[in-house]
């Protein structure tokens, strides 16, 4: 899918003028001092020498932009229709009623694209603030180039529908542009995915050497990039939540067991795994992200399993920074995750956290928190800036003072 650019929105120019930035037609270059400091703790003394430090670090970023392609795993799920439609839909300027009255495409919800940076002050003492994208060369979301696969064959009109997300009557302004485009096959392993998705798993590669796999993912991914003559490409997960996967030493600990354990095609390989390896031997970026109908697919133990450890994970790092709340044989903080499917609330998820922290003396607080929200579009912008913050620091190197090389 290509695109071209025709936002409408006034671009801003910044030129700083200072003997810390250097500007070529190549590229932009920042001389930057980073203040940090440098703990030495002392256990007989119970003190901790602090030593203040700074460095000099210059980052140099190039200001071509490339031509950049993003390819999702799970492109007919619901956060890669909504993607796939926000690009079309701002692309073409499209607008439609609901309603509340007219909505006209936009990208709300992502901090490249919708949000501001303080700049300074004018000559009038007045508050200056731009476009974030404006601050350094950025691809712009218009211009990206779209692919994936899918274990769902359907094309991405039919697939729109399904999910739900959007307004119908934009839905209808979009299909003549969505029905075009159908996923790749996709790797497809039961043992990792919740048995209720086995319905849509229609457009899969039949092999089942993972190895061959790979290959394949490759093949389609040098494909996309020969066909669209890209300079980049950023490979996304987007799909179906997995069962959690066990780490095991000679397969997952290093990158040669890991290769050689393809090829012996182990079991406990996830094909999220099979994906990135792919990406990283075709030297693209792979990112694992937010996951697709979810609720219907946690509903299964092993997935919902998954989720919650990763959730739990933000707990652990919170009891290992603070060792005065629980430090001293301390226990660890309950922390409880319950996910359940509702399929009549469809993409408008519900979230109800209650947090119950203890006070002084034995009090107790507790703060509860109800969010409603429509998931994918949450999500798609967000998707949207991963892969353009992604593009960006592929063009960023830095180098430390008195470095000769970045």
């Amino acid at each position: 899918m290509a695109t071209n650019n025709n936002d409408n929105a006034t671009t801003m120019k910044v030129n700083v003028q200072s003997p810390n930035i250097r500007y070529t037609d190549e590229t932009i270059e920042a001389d930057y001092e980073y203040d940090n400091v440098k703990c030495i703790p002392d256990d007989k003394t119970n003190s901790v020498k602090v030593y203040p430090m700074r460095s000099v670090i210059t980052f140099r970023t190039e200001r071509r932009i490339p031509r950049t392609g993003l390819m999702m795993i799970g492109w007919g799920g619901n956060n890669g229709t909504t993607v796939t439609a926000s690009i079309i839909a701002n692309k073409h300027r499209m607008s439609f009623m609901t309603k509340d009255g007219e909505v006209k495409a936009n990208y709300f919800g992502s901090i490249t694209q919708s949000s501001t940076i303080f700049l300074g002050y004018d000559a009038h003492g007045k508050e200056l603030f731009i476009p974030m994208k404006d601050i350094l060369p950025m691809v712009d979301p218009n211009d990206l180039f779209i692919d994936g696969w899918d274990i769902s064959g359907m094309n991405l009109a039919d697939a729109m529908k399904r999910a739900k997300v959007l307004d119908i009557n934009l839905q209808e302004q979009l299909r003549p542009f969505m029905e075009k485009y159908r996923p790749r096959r996709a790797i497809y392993d039961l043992d990792f995915i919740a048995a209720n998705q086995e319905n849509r798993a229609d457009n899969v590669i039949d092999c089942q050497d993972k190895w061959s796999q790979v290959e394949q993912i490759r093949a389609d991914i040098r494909d996309f990039k020969q066909q669209n003559n890209l300079d980049t490409v950023i490979v996304l997960w987007t799909a179906n939540t997995e069962r959690f996967s066990d780490v095991i030493d000679g397969i997952h600990d290093t990158a040669d067991n890991l290769l050689a354990a393809i090829k012996r095609n182990e079991k406990e390989l996830a094909p999220s795994a099979l994906y990135a390896v792919a990406a990283i031997l075709e030297k693209v970026i792979y990112y694992y992200f937010y996951c697709n109908n979810d609720g219907f697919n946690l509903s299964a133990p092993k997935q919902f399993r998954s989720k919650e450890i990763s959730k739990s994970n933000v707990v652990d790092d919170m009891v290992e920074s603070n060792q005065i709340l629980y430090g001293q044989g301390k226990n660890h903080p309950d922390h409880t995750v319950v996910i359940k499917y509702v399929p009549y609330v469809g993409d408008s998820k519900r979230a109800m956290d209650e947090y119950i922290s203890e006070l002084m003396l034995g009090g107790k607080n507790t703060i509860v928190v109800h969010n409603t929200c429509e998931d994918s579009l949450l999500a798609s912008p967000i998707i949207l800036d991963l892969t353009i913050l992604a593009e960006l620091c592929q063009r960023v190197t830095f180098k430390i003072h008195n470095h000769s090389k970045f």
